[in-house]
């Protein structure tokens, strides 16, 4: 992998990694209701699915998605209900950030790491930026230090990026500030990932 590839690479994939979207919500929302760590931990397992594509992209993903649409409109499907399901769990703040903050309760760990391991592999977004756009390096692989690149560089970003959310979010003036607003931001939240399940839909 030469330097320029490796360099288009690196910002297509950075691009990738800070368009907006469920995963930002998650991070968000965990990190408020349980802090910095719960966050780091959201990003981290977040960084693990992508990290799974990345690595089936390498054993030919492209090519099964593209010869089997079934195959991609059920995981589609699965993660618009996902999406569904959080989004109405924050309307009705069943367990949800202003309920977690009202009794002083924070999520567990495992949540946590849930949350961002499924948002992650759940998540069309993600399988079309492999398919339409990651794919296109996998050729590039032609060594072990190649293929190491192709499945690490996603996963590292994904991981820096989504912990330096958190790390923002967590600083006390800032949680201060955002925790005041809880029930807003479960409403707002439900409301937004409600819109991407059915956009999910109907694309």
């Amino acid at each position: 992998m030469t330097l320029s590839v490796f360099a288009s690479l690196f910002i297509v994939t950075l691009l990738g990694t800070m368009t907006p979207g469920q995963s930002v919500i998650m991070v968000s929302r965990n990190t408020l209701a349980g802090g910095r760590l719960h966050g780091v931990i959201t990003a981290c397992s977040h960084a693990v699915g992508v990290g799974i594509y990345a690595a089936l992209s390498l054993a030919g993903l492209a090519l099964t998605l593209k010869s089997s649409p079934v195959f991609f409109n059920l995981i589609s499907y699965a993660g618009a209900g996902y999406l569904a399901y959080l989004g109405y769990c924050s309307l009705r703040s069943m367990g949800g950030l202003s309920d977690r903050i009202t009794a002083g309760k924070e999520c567990t760990l495992f949540e946590s790491a849930r949350d961002g391991f499924l948002i992650s592999l759940l998540n069309p977004k993600i399988i079309i930026f492999f398919l339409a756009l990651f794919s296109q390096f996998v050729g590039y692989a032609d060594n072990f230090t190649g293929r190491l690149i192709i499945v690490l560089l996603p996963v590292i970003l994904d991981a820096v990026w989504y912990s330096l959310i958190a790390c923002f979010l967590s600083l006390p003036n800032t949680m201060e500030r955002l925790r005041k607003h809880a029930v807003l931001i479960d409403r707002l939240s439900g409301v937004v990932l409600i819109g991407l399940a059915v956009k999910i839909l109907t694309v």
